[in-house]
C-alpha cells in the first residue's frame, strides 16, 4: 500500500489536501488493479483521519473501516463502510462533524456508531453486519479499540461458527436465487451472483472460522480479475454498479486491455467458475466438519446451491477442523474398481494406480455420478497430476465410462465441473477448450456453449428409453454445438470435427457416420417442421433423405427435443414439439414402407461352439468354455473381461440362472447372445455367449464360475436366496433419478418366427437375472436373446415363442411385458 503522505497525482489541492487527492484517483484515467484500490483505500484513510482530527474526537474514539474499505479493496465508486467506535459519552455534533463532509464531497458513505458492547451485539444479531466486522481495520483514533474489538468478534465467531455457518450458507442460497451464476449470465452481477466477489467474503468468512478454508490454486487469481473487471465498469459508468451490462462491456473491455466483449465475459466466467468450484469443495468440508461436531456421523452431500457446480485442500486451520472427522473411522464402501466412496466423496481405494489407469478419471467420474456423489478435490487433483492421456483409439472401457458418465443426467454436473476445474475435460476431448465459457449472445440461450452441450446431454439421459442406441444420443448431445468455437457454420464445422472426435474415442465406422449425421442436421427437423409446409412430400423427403434409417430418426428427434429444452424455454414449446412429432411420424412411415422387414440373419457358429454345442447335446449336461480378454495399451496388457461360452440342452429357466451366477460374482454383463442350436439332430441345444467384466476387484476364478455354474443348474444352489440375502444385507446407498424401464413388443415385421420383446432399462447387478427369472414364470421360451450395456444403459431383445415353438398371441405377448415390467419395479 502506498504511504499516506504520498502524492502520485498532484493537482492545484496539493499534497496538503487528501480530500482533492482521492477525488483526483476516482477519476484518473489508466488501468485498475490491485495497487489503484489500495492506493484508492490509502487515501480515504488519510481523508478520514484528518477529518477526524479536526472534529476534535476525544481520545477512547476510534475510526474503523469495515467491509470492503476493511479490506483495502476500494473501487472507484465504492461505498465508504465506516464505523466511529467510542467508549463511554460521546458528544452528539462529533459525527456530524466527521460525516458531513464525505457526504459533500458526494462519496457513498455506510457509517454506524457504535460502543464496543454495541458492536458486538449487531454483530450477534445480524450476520451481515458481523461479516463486515471480520475485515475491521483501524483507520485513526485509538487503536487499542479497534484491536480490542476485532478480537472479540474473531473470538465470538469462532465460538459460534457451528450455528453461524449454515446461516451464511443459506444467505448464498438466497443470492444465487436471486441473481443467478455469474459463470452463464450475460449481463452478470459480479458482486452477488453466485462465483462473485461476495462468495469470496464468505470464503475468508469460513477460513476465519478454523474449520475448513477454500483451496487457493487460482483463486486469488479469479477474485483479482473480478475485482479489476468492477474497477474499470465503475470508471467506465461513473456509477457504483455491479452489474456488466451489455452496452458497457465493450468499453470495459478496452480500458482493461481486452480484445472484445466476448473475450472479457470468457475471462469472468472462467473466474466466477474458479470461485463457485472453491465454494462448493469448501462448503462440503463444512459439511463433514458439522456432522462430525453434531454427532450424526457421515452422511452423504448433497450441493448447498440450486446451481450445479462443486477445489479441496485445507490450510492448517481447516485440518484443525477436519481432524474431527479424521481421528473417527473411517467407512470406505466400494463403488468401482479403484473408487470408493469416503465422507460422501468418490475418492480412490488404496490399491488405485493412477499413472497405471488412465481409464480411471472417467471411471471414478461416473461411479460417482452414478451413486449422486461428486468427486473429491483432491482425488480430482491427483488423477490430473498422474493420469497419462488415454490412447487412441480410447480403449472400449473409456467410451463406456463416458457414457455412463452422461447418462447420469443431472448427477453429471458437479462432477463434470469438477473434472473441468483441473483440465481433465479438456485433456479428453482438446476441442473442447474452444467453447469453454464461450458466451452465446442470443437471448434464447441461458447457458455458455460448453455448460449448453452438457445441460442437453442431461435432457438426453432422460430420452434414453426412447432410442436403441442411447450411447450415440448422449455422445451427440455432448459434441452437437462444438462447432461453435470455429468460423463458418456450426453444424458443418461440427460435422468434421464429430467425425474426428468420435474416432478417436474408438465408435465403429457406422457409429461415427450417425454420429456425424446427428451433428450436421442436429437443427433440421426442427427447421424443416417449423418452416416448410408439412403437407408437401418433399418436405418428409427433405428429412428422410439425411436420416436413411429409423433409428437414426428416433435418435435426431430426441436429440431435437434435448437440445431445444437445454437451450432456454423459449425454444421447445407444446407447438413447436406438435409439429416435430408430426413430421417425425410422417417421416418414419416413409423409412418403415422402405425398410426391409425382419433381423438380420445370425452368423454361422465358430468351431468353438459347434464343439461345445455337441458335448452338450452328447452328455446331457453344460459344457463350458472360459477365456480372459486382454486390452493392450502403454500400459501393458490387463485383463478387460472374461468371455463365457455355455452350451446346455434347452431347459426351463436357463436364461435366468446363469445371469443370477454371474450377478453372485458380482460380473456384469456387457453383452450376451443367445441362440438354439441342433448339432446331431437329437433335440436342442442352447449356447450363451456372454461378455462380463468384474464390478470391482479381481475376476472370479474360473473352476469356481465353473463349478458354480454347474451347481446352479442341478439345482443345489439357490440363486435367487443368495441373491436377496446379499442385497438385504448390503448398505442402502442412495440412487440418482433414472428414466423407468421400457419393455415393448415389437411389430410383428420384426421377425416371422418369433415374438421379440424389447427392453430398454437402467443397468444394474442382477437385472438381466430379473427378466429371465419373469420369463421363466411367464411360462415361455427364449429362442434367441440379443443383450448390450451402453454405458449406464441396457438395450435387450429376446425372440419368445410359447411350448409348442409358435409366436406368442398378441394378448400373451402383452401378459408377458407386463410381468417383466413388474419384474423391474
Amino acid at each position: 500500500m502506498a504511504s499516506h503522505t504520498d502524492d502520485s497525482h498532484p493537482g492545484p489541492a496539493g499534497p496538503a489536501d487528501p480530500a482533492a487527492a482521492r477525488a483526483r484517483l476516482v477519476t484518473a484515467p489508466g488501468p485498475g488493479g490491485r495497487a489503484r484500490r489500495a492506493e484508492l483505500s490509502a487515501r480515504t484513510d488519510d481523508w478520514l483521519a484528518a477529518l477526524f482530527a479536526s472534529a476534535g474526537a476525544p481520545a477512547g474514539a476510534a475510526v474503523v473501516a469495515v467491509g470492503g474499505y476493511g479490506r483495502g479493496e476500494l473501487s472507484p465508486r465504492s461505498d465508504l463502510d465506516v464505523l466511529l467506535l467510542h467508549e463511554g459519552r460521546l458528544d452528539p455534533a462529533l459525527p456530524e462533524r466527521l460525516w458531513y463532509p464525505v457526504w459533500d464531497s458526494g462519496a457513498a458513505l455506510d457509517h454506524a456508531v457504535r460502543t464496543p458492547a454495541e458492536a458486538r451485539s449487531v454483530a450477534a444479531a445480524d450476520l451481515k453486519a458481523q461479516l463486515g466486522l471480520l475485515d475491521a481495520r483501524h483507520v485513526a483514533g485509538d487503536p487499542a479499540l479497534t484491536a480490542a474489538l476485532r478480537s472479540t468478534v474473531l473470538s465470538d465467531w469462532r465460538a459460534g461458527a457451528v450455528r453461524r455457518l449454515p446461516e451464511l450458507r443459506e444467505l448464498g442460497r438466497e443470492r444465487a436465487e436471486r441473481h443467478g451464476e455469474l459463470s452463464f449470465l450475460l449481463e452478470p452481477d459480479l458482486k452477488e451472483a453466485r462465483g462473485g466477489l461476495r462468495d469470496m467474503v464468505a470464503l475468508d468468512a469460513i477460513a476465519a472460522s478454523w474449520l475448513a478454508d477454500a483451496p487457493r490454486e487460482g483463486l486469488d487469481a479469479a477474485a483479482l480479475r473480478l475485482a479489476d473487471v468492477r474497477d474499470a465498469l465503475h470508471l467506465v459508468t461513473g456509477r457504483a454498479t455491479e452489474r456488466l451490462a451489455l452496452q458497457d462491456q465493450d468499453q470495459v473491455a478496452e480500458r482493461l486491455g481486452v480484445l472484445d466483449a466476448d473475450t472479457l465475459l470468457r475471462q469472468v466466467y472462467e473466474a466466477a467458475r474458479t470461485v463457485a468450484y472453491a465454494a462448493d469443495v469448501t462448503w462440503r468440508a463444512v459439511d463433514r466438519v458439522l456432522a462430525a461436531r453434531s454427532g450424526r456421523g457421515r452422511r452423504p452431500h448433497r450441493l448447498g446451491f440450486p446451481f450445479a457446480g462443486p477445489f479441496g485442500g485445507a490450510s492448517g486451520a481447516a485440518r484443525r477442523g477436519a481432524g474431527a472427522v479424521a481421528r473417527g473411522a473411517v467407512e470406505r464402501r466400494p463403488l468401482a474398481e479403484g473408487v470408493v466412496e469416503q465422507d460422501g466423496e468418490a475418492v480412490l481405494a488404496q490399491g488405485a494406480r493412477p499413472a497405471a489407469d488412465p481409464v480411471l478419471p472417467l471411471r471414478a467420474a461416473a461411479a460417482a455420478a452414478q451413486n449422486g456423489l461428486t468427486v473429491s478435490h483432491a482425488t480430482v487433483r491427483r488423477l490430473a497430476a498422474e493420469c497419462r492421456p488415454l490412447p487412441v483409439p480410447w480403449p472400449d472401457e473409456a467410451r463406456e465410462q463416458l457414457i455412463t458418465l452422461l447418462g447420469a443426467g443431472e448427477a453429471c454436473l458437479p462432477v463434470w465441473e469438477a473434472l473441468e476445474a483441473e483440465g481433465l475435460i479438456t485433456r479428453l476431448l482438446p476441442d473442447w477448450e474452444r467453447v469453454r465459457c464461450r458466451p452465446q449472445r442470443n437471448a434464447v440461450h441461458r447457458w455458455t456453449v460448453d455448460r449448453h452441450l452438457v445441460e442437453t446431454a442431461v435432457r438426453a439421459a432422460a430420452m434414453t428409453r426412447r432410442v436403441a442406441r442411447p450411447d450415440l444420443l448422449l455422445v451427440a448431445a455432448l459434441l452437437h454445438d462444438l462447432g461453435k468455437g470455429w468460423p463458418g457454420d456450426h453444424s458443418e464445422a461440427g460435422e468434421v470435427i464429430v467425425r474426428d472426435v468420435a474416432a478417436r474415442m474408438g465408435f465403429d465406422p457406422e457409429s461415427v457416420e450417425t454420429l456425424a449425421v446427428l451433428v450436421r442436421h442436429h437443427l433440421t427437423l426442427v427447421d424443416t417442421a417449423t418452416r416448410r409446409d408439412p403437407d408437401d412430400p418433399a418436405t418428409v423427403e427433405a428429412v428422410t433423405k439425411v436420416v436413411t434409417t429409423l433409428p437414426r430418426l428416433e435418435l435426431l428427434r430426441a436429440l431435437t427435443e434435448a437440445d431445444a429444452l437445454a437451450t432456454g424455454p423459449a425454444a421447445w414449446s407444446g407447438w413447436r414439439a406438435s409439429l416435430v412429432d408430426g413430421l417425425a411420424a410422417r417421416a418414419a412411415a416413409r423409412l418403415a414402407g422402405d425398410a426391409a422387414p425382419g433381423p438380420e440373419p445370425a452368423a454361422a457358429p465358430t468351431a468353438e461352439q459347434e464343439r461345445l454345442a455337441v458335448e452338450a447335446a452328447r452328455t446331457g449336461g453344460p459344457a463350458l468354455s472360459l477365456l480372459a480378454q486382454t486390452g493392450t495399451d502403454t500400459a501393458g496388457t490387463e485383463p478387460m473381461g472374461v468371455r463365457l461360452l455355455l452350451a446346455v440342452p434347452d431347459r426351463p429357466g436357463l436364461l435366468g440362472t446363469v445371469a443370477g451366477v454371474l450377478a453372485l460374482h458380482r460380473l456384469a454383463v456387457r453383452s450376451a447372445g443367445l441362440r438354439e442350436l441342433d448339432p446331431i439332430g437329437a433335440g436342442p441345444v442352447l449356447l450363451l455367449s456372454w461378455t462380463v467384466a468384474a464390478e470391482f476387484g479381481e475376476l472370479p476364478e474360473a473352476a469356481r464360475l465353473r463349478a458354480d455354474l454347474r451347481r446352479a443348474l442341478d439345482g443345489s444352489l439357490d440363486v435367487a436366496r443368495r441373491l436377496a440375502e446379499r442385497d438385504a444385507a448390503a448398505p442402502r446407498r442412495r440412487g440418482i433419478p433414472t428414466p423407468p424401464p421400457v419393455v415393448a413388443v415389437a411389430p410383428p415385421v420384426a421377425s416371422a418366427n418369433a415374438t421379440v420383446l424389447e427392453v430398454r432399462a437402467h443397468d444394474a447387478p442382477g437385472l438381466l437375472h430379473r427378466i429371465g427369472r419373469a420369463l421363466d414364470g411367464a411360462g415361455v421360451r427364449v429362442r434367441t436373446a440379443h443383450v448390450s450395456t451402453l454405458g449406464a444403459d441396457a438395450v435387450d431383445a429376446f425372440y419368445l415363442t410359447d411350448a409348442a415353438g409358435r409366436p406368442l398371441s398378441a394378448r400373451r405377448a402383452g401378459e408377458v411385458a407386463a410381468a417383466v415390467r413388474a419384474a423391474l419395479g
